[in-house]
């Protein structure tokens, strides 16, 4: 005998045809209430696509106005990339250095203890630092063999466009920190959604004239639009524009301290409301 003979008319239907339109419908239900929740999530289904036709097709305009731009001077990509990545990391290590924690269920005993926020916001922006070097370090030290170009020809003023970059991807990443301890994990893609949607106006391949006049001042408002103009005027001018780098640092100053009040107001709201004990999504 059929070992699913004895089986009831609707278990024995089931097993003939294992697929439940019930069940699969369920699923889906579930993860579309989810999306209707998440604002964050809805946004980065749509901003991906969106974001690299802009990046890109401003790349694509400017070369082909320009064709021989990227021959003037060796490796002016290979500096944007790394000088790039060191914004993006520093960003990424304060966010997720801190989502890590709340992934582990351990903010509230962080915050039980005596430590306070602004020791929190020193502990995550060092950490940032230490996993920026390690993992910018050995890519730059990479093109040198590979593709003949070293970033550390830019002498000293690498440190500076270093530390501007690094302080601005810490303010990016508080600001994000405090926006997924007050909205939930449901807005934790915002780590990576608002730091390349920064993206093209910050010039990092091509020159901030590039962007249409109305997008100008917004690109001007942004500390990495002066870091890579000023890392552009030293690979083809050989010089450094003060200007430059003094209007980055002083809109760095500014952001940081802002990001980090931001930070701490969130804090005192959480501790208020209790978010501490119910994240989720």
């Amino acid at each position: 005998m059929n070992g699913g003979d004895w089986l009831p008319g609707r278990a024995q239907r089931q097993q003939q045809w294992p697929l439940s339109w019930q069940r699969i419908g369920a699923v889906l239900l579930r993860h579309i209430y989810i999306l209707r929740r998440s604002w964050p999530r809805l946004l980065e289904l749509a901003y991906w696509p969106t974001v690299q036709m802009v990046l890109w097709g401003f790349v694509s305009s400017f070369f082909l106005q320009h064709s021989t731009w990227v021959a003037q001077a060796a490796g002016v990509l290979i500096s944007a990339v790394l000088l790039w990545d060191v914004f993006f990391r520093g960003n990424l290590g304060v966010a997720i250095v801190f989502m890590e924690e709340m992934w582990a269920r351990n903010l509230a005993q962080m915050f039980a203890s005596p430590l306070r926020p602004i020791e929190l916001v020193a502990a995550l922006a060092i950490m940032s630092l230490v996993r920026t070097v390690i993992g910018v370090l050995p890519a730059a030290l990479l093109s040198l063999p590979l593709f003949h170009v070293s970033v550390f020809a830019l002498g000293m003023p690498l440190a500076l466009f270093f530390a501007n970059l690094l302080m601005f991807g810490w303010s990016i990443g508080l600001v994000i920190a405090a926006l997924v301890l007050r909205l939930g994990l449901g807005a934790e893609s915002l780590a990576w959604v608002v730091i390349f949607a920064i993206a093209p106006l910050c010039g990092v391949y091509y020159p901030v004239d590039v962007l249409p006049s109305w997008l100008q001042p917004l690109s001007w408002l942004l500390p990495p639009a002066y870091i890579f103009e000023g890392m552009r005027s030293i690979l083809f001018e050989h010089t450094l524009s003060s200007r430059l780098l003094l209007t980055a640092t002083f809109l760095n100053l500014g952001y940081f301290v802002a990001a980090i009040l931001f930070f701490l107001r969130i804090c005192h709201v959480a501790r208020q409301r209790g978010l501490l004990l119910t994240q989720g999504e």
